[in-house]
């Protein structure tokens, strides 16, 4: 029995408890500097680590921060779009002479409006001469007991009057001149530039004495007796209204006018100085308020990550500002309308302030329109599944128009000619029935001068067009073998 060397049996041991990290060749020991070093990479490691989340937190936090910011300010930007609007309106309607007297113009041809002022006029022509005297003292004492009854049936006549002088184009005339003075003095006073007393106890009126005076022309010619003698009265139908007019009509008719008479306060209570104030700050602050309304649609831009989302917020929020505002003005109108007695006088202010906002309400209406397009249109152009999806039928949709038409047209350059020469008739009575159709619905003289061009243009393209084909179809050969010949 041999033995070994114990020398030769030794083999190298390893210390397992040394071993961090990944594994190491066979036979090859860890070193203490290696744990070290692998250790400062670990933690260098982390360290990024935390600075990456860091930063990713820090990044997402500013990207949510302008998201909202953004949201705010466009919302701001919109109901500062729709006020300004509301502003330049007001601005440009309310302050401005021509304008205000071509928005009000009309009025008069309005029979809510009409049928409001003749009442008032009918009442105050009716305090004015007193006609329940005048018609007792013209009766024996024994029938003055049908004097009230009398008035009450000229009463109604008179009204009638005044309501036919109110739709007449004379008066037309009339009524611009008046409200053009009415509004250059109005205009006047809220600037603070009149030296006019035409504000009285803090109040603006408008005076319908012109109107008056027509109406009693047109009764002393109606009804002559009514007045116990011939009147007097300057004829306004040129527009031209004298400045003594309250003391012509006061000799006329022999009587001393109320100061009050034929008129009716626009501001009153105090409120006049508070609209010069507000007339002041409006004037001083309205194109600061644009600009920064556009420096302000420009800053959410700016900061907003994503500027087709905030177009199409902009979009829905001009929408939700209009409905808005709309609704705080129709508040306001009912509030006014509400201090009004019920009755035709309500009815006649509301046409008429119907008649006043009608452009604003077709701005309101306009700046709907562009929020819902601008809105739809960025949802359209967005990556969303929806929007892709839409665009991709509407491509499709467009190619199978776009094949559709070329067929069509081909169909149309081979086959029409063709079919109008077989059809001429048939085509140039169609066209003829549909211009008499059109002749009846459009009844005015420039529809039907279009209408008459149209036909005639019609008719001459379709006999042109039939003429072509027969000119272009080769005459018939005759077959020579088939011709008989001399016997």
């Amino acid at each position: 029995m041999s033995t070994q060397p114990a020398a030769a049996d030794a083999q190298p041991e390893t210390d397992t408890t040394q071993e961090i990290g990944p594994p190491v060749r066979t036979g090859e020991p860890v070193w203490a500097g290696d744990v070290e070093e692998l250790a400062r990479l670990r933690a260098e490691v982390a360290d990024l680590n935390a600075r990456l989340d860091t930063r990713h937190r820090r990044a997402s936090t500013i990207h949510t921060l302008r998201r909202v910011t953004a949201a705010v300010l466009i919302a701001i930007t919109a109901f500062a779009l729709v006020a300004g609007v509301v502003g330049v309106w007001s601005a440009r309607t309310a302050l401005n002479t021509d304008r205000w007297v071509a928005t009000i113009a009309p009025l008069p041809q309005d029979p809510q409006v009409a049928a409001a002022v003749a009442d008032y006029a009918t009442n105050q022509v009716f305090s004015a001469i007193d006609v329940q005297q005048r018609v007792a003292n013209v009766l024996p004492a024994q029938a003055a007991f049908v004097a009230g009854p009398i008035a009450g049936q000229l009463h109604d006549a008179v009204e009638k009057t005044v309501y036919n002088v109110l739709q007449s184009a004379q008066f037309q005339r009339i009524w611009v001149e008046l409200n053009r003075r009415a509004h250059d003095r109005a205009v006047a006073i809220l600037n603070g530039e009149s030296n006019v007393v035409v504000a009285r106890d803090d109040r603006v009126e408008i005076d319908l004495l012109p109107l008056i005076n027509q109406v009693l022309r047109a009764l002393s010619a109606q009804l002559p007796t009514m007045f116990g003698k011939q009147i007097n009265l300057p004829d306004l139908s040129s527009g031209a209204i004298p400045d003594n007019l309250r003391t012509r009509v006061q000799d006329s008719l022999g009587v001393t006018l109320p100061a009050n008479f034929a008129q009716f306060t626009v501001y009153d209570s105090g409120q006049l100085k508070a609209v010069q104030r507000a007339v002041s700050t409006a004037k001083r602050d309205l194109v600061l308020f644009v600009v920064a309304t556009v420096a302000l649609f420009g800053l959410a831009l700016l900061i907003s990550p994503g500027r087709r989302r905030t177009l199409l917020q902009l979009g829905l929020w001009l929408v939700v500002a209009a409905v808005a505002v709309g609704a705080v003005i129709r508040a306001v109108k009912d509030q006014i309308l509400g201090e009004i007695p019920a009755g035709l006088y309500r009815d006649g202010a509301a046409a008429a302030i119907t008649t006043v906002f009608s452009q604003l309400r077709v701005r309101g209406d306009q700046i709907i329109w562009i929020g819902a397009i601008l809105a739809a249109v960025m949802y359209l152009i967005g990556p969303g599944r929806g929007p892709t999806w839409l665009r991709h039928q509407g491509a499709r949709g467009a190619r199978a128009v776009g094949r559709w038409t070329r067929t069509g047209g081909r169909a149309v350059v081979t086959h029409g000619p063709g079919f109008t020469a077989r059809h001429l008739d048939a085509l140039r009575v169609g066209g003829l029935v549909v211009a008499v159709a059109l002749a009846l619905i459009l009844s005015s003289w420039t529809a039907l001068l279009v209408i008459v061009v149209a036909l005639a243009a019609y008719e001459v393209g379709v006999t042109l067009v039939a003429r072509s084909v027969a000119t272009a179809e080769p005459e018939t050969p005759v077959d020579e073998a088939t011709t008989p010949g001399p016997a």
